[in-house]
């Protein structure tokens, strides 16, 4: 995989989330946010393992500033 350039972005990650085990990007490289992908691998930054007890709607962060990661808490409104 190629080493690319972080993105993040000032919005959540809306998903209509099914119950499981997740694991969420935490590097910004993944192809597929709000989720891992390994592109972090020789980055030195690990994915967020994530267990989504029901079918539910999320918000996961897009800008990982929140103080309630993997989930939105509004904190991208301020940066």
């Amino acid at each position: 995989m190629e080493n690319k350039t972080p993105e993040f972005q000032k919005a959540p990650f809306i998903v209509d989330e099914t119950a499981g085990t997740k694991f969420y990007c935490m590097c910004g490289r993944s192809d597929n946010q709000p989720y891992c992908d390994g592109s972090h691998k020789g980055s030195g930054i690990t994915p967020m393992k994530v267990e989504i007890e029901t079918d539910r709607r999320c918000a996961y962060c897009g800008c990982r500033q929140s103080s309630e990661l993997p989930f939105c808490d509004g904190t991208h409104a301020t940066i």
